[in-house]
């Protein structure tokens, strides 16, 4: 049901709005610009920041727009030079708590302070710095929070705790001398999800970048100093986030843009993730059949989600058995690029460098596993999230939306719809499930496998989502969760499934710590819907009919046991250490 409109004034202007909605979001929708820090869709109002305070007709005192709901009849100004005092000090005072590192930070073309320090004409020098002396704390090689520029708006301690419910992150101290800080308690461990890092409005949680090794790599290519083959492959979600960062649409598809970018900057070949996302569906759906046909540990767990196995590690080290063996998109990828296709190019696979383009902070950890080393091998040797990428074809001077899109390089850049669908909660499981429904039919079962590409129960953004599929004649429960912080009730009834997914960020992956910022429902939802009509408009829709894919595994069949199985899978162990 619609919420009843009511009217009120911002700045002498009329605008019509919800019931109920905060002064914030209506002067947003009605395209006005409060600043604002702290606020964010994901969580609670905190009202930390005072930055976006605002002056209410009939109010002694200064209201916080984010947290003061609308009223019919309301009049509010924004810019009365009673709040622009106040939003000034304020910013100035947050400028204290934040010591600049604008030089390499990777958000400095997106940041918020530097754009309300240029737009207020901010002296961010006013008040002596008082956080320089502040640590940063490092988790894997994955996430890290910078005390020195931390503005205690605490978006990351909502994150961890109330929407992961991991608690690994804590206050201490109070008043002017409040910490945020990694918790002491033993049984605590951060799964380096990076959600922390996607919420936080100054880059103070932020990923541990590679991008600092990558472009002297590029750069010692172009002046041929180095006779290194330089590979990057993308992720599946990543071409439908990136473009934001770019004044395009959520949800805009720029695969083109993206590989003819990764040209400009100098990468001899660019593969896509989509490709090893093919791969890993078969490996996964074999993995599925068989543990149904000879009564195999149930249920079945994905494991392509690194956050999530660093769960199962950390927290609940039993569930392993129940992982699938198969190794993530990225990492079946990589393993591809350094066999089949080094062979292929006759290149020694220690001469070629693999670049992982990811939205996730976690996969920099799950590259680094000694496990998964092929020949002594690492199949990816480093990690960009979507927002390192972003950062270097700005720094660049790389024009986005105007590069001439480029296709990727074959044979490892064609892919099916199921692939696309990686990114999106719900579709590892889909994409798997359109290839157990053929690869389990049997003579017996041969009358029940009509091709199905659809399976619309598993899809969507709530905590878990349950359903009970026909697939190849085998009626299989199934369950797909929506976040880490959604995990307890599946895990507390594990008997009730046969397969479960598992992705630690909401939305899967278009939700990823390495995405870009802003990120909330709705843009989760616009990411999740562009996937899906990407699928639709692919022509083919299955991992089994992608014939290079094939190929592949036909030749990593023919080279032995031992290559194929290190190329395909990996196991797990106890970790609470990361």
């Amino acid at each position: 049901m619609a919420k009843k409109q009511i009217q009120i004034k911002i700045n002498g202007k009329e605008i019509k709005c919800p019931e109920g909605i905060t002064v914030l979001k209506a002067a947003k929708k009605a395209g006005i610009e409060i600043p604002a820090l702290c606020q964010h869709d994901d969580f609670c109002v905190k009202a930390n920041c005072r930055v976006c305070v605002v002056e209410i007709k009939g109010c002694d005192k200064l209201q916080t727009s984010c947290s003061t709901i609308a009223r019919d009849g309301m009049e509010v100004t924004t810019n009365s030079d009673r709040v622009k005092k106040a939003r000034n000090i304020n910013l100035e005072l947050i400028f204290a708590e934040h010591i600049e590192k604008c030089a390499d930070c990777i958000w400095r073309f997106e940041c918020p302070l530097l754009h309300y320090a240029e737009k207020y004409k901010i002296l961010i020098t006013t008040f002596k710095d008082r956080k320089g002396r502040r640590q940063t704390y490092k988790f894997g090689n994955a996430v890290e929070i910078d005390g020195s520029q931390c503005i205690d708006c605490r978006n990351c301690i909502a994150a961890c705790s109330d929407l992961q419910k991991i608690n690994y992150l804590e206050i201490k101290d109070k008043g002017a001398h409040q910490e945020i800080v990694p918790t002491k308690k033993k049984d605590h461990h951060c799964i380096l999800c990076g959600q922390c890092a996607v919420h936080c409005p100054v880059s103070a949680a932020q990923e541990q970048s590679n991008w600092e090794v990558v472009e002297p790599a590029l750069k010692a290519k172009k002046e041929k100093n180095s006779k290194k083959i330089l590979v990057a492959q993308i992720a599946p979600s990543i071409r439908v986030s990136i473009g934001e960062n770019f004044g395009l649409p959520y949800g805009k598809v720029v695969t083109g843009h993206i590989v003819a970018a990764l040209k400009e900057l100098g990468f001899d070949y660019v593969f896509d993730v989509n490709f090893g996302a093919d791969m890993t569906t078969m490996v996964e759906a074999a993995e599925l059949i068989e543990r149904i046909e000879k009564k195999g540990r149930m249920p079945m767990m994905t494991s392509c989600c690194p956050g999530w196995v660093n769960y199962v590690e950390a927290y609940h080290p039993e569930l392993i058995p129940h992982l699938t063996s198969a190794r993530s998109p990225h990492i079946h990828s990589g393993g591809a690029i350094k066999t089949y296709w080094a062979d292929l190019m006759k290149i020694n696979p220690r001469d070629i460098v693999v670049v992982s383009i990811m939205p996730c902070t976690a996969k920099k950890y799950e590259a680094a596993r000694k496990e998964m080393k092929i020949k002594g091998n690492f199949p990816v040797d480093y990690v960009l999230t979507t927002r390192e990428f972003s950062f270097m074809i700005k720094k660049n001077g790389i024009d986005f939306p105007k590069l001439k899109p480029i296709k990727a390089d074959n044979p490892l850049g064609g892919y099916s719809g199921a692939a696309a669908i990686y990114g999106a909660s719900g579709g590892v499981m889909e994409s798997a499930l359109r290839t157990a429904h053929v690869m389990g039919c049997g003579d017996s079962t041969a009358g029940l496998c009509k091709e199905r590409l659809e399976f619309e129960s598993v899809r969507g953004l709530a905590g878990v989502k349950e359903s009970t599929l026909q697939v190849a004649g085998t009626e299989l429960r199934v369950a797909v969760v929506n976040g880490i912080g959604n995990i307890d009730p599946v895990i507390n009834n594990l008997s009730k499934y046969d397969y479960i997914e598992v992705m630690a960020c909401p939305g899967g992956c278009i939700g990823g710590g390495g995405q870009p910022i802003p990120t909330n429902e709705e843009i989760r939802k616009k990411r999740i819907a562009a996937l899906y009509a990407h699928d639709k408009d692919l022509k083919i829709r299955q991992a089994h009919k992608n014939l290079n894919v094939l190929k592949v595994l036909s030749w990593l069949h023919k080279k032995g046991h031992k290559m194929e199985h290190g190329v395909l899978h990996t196991k797990y162990k106890k970790n609470n250490k990361l």
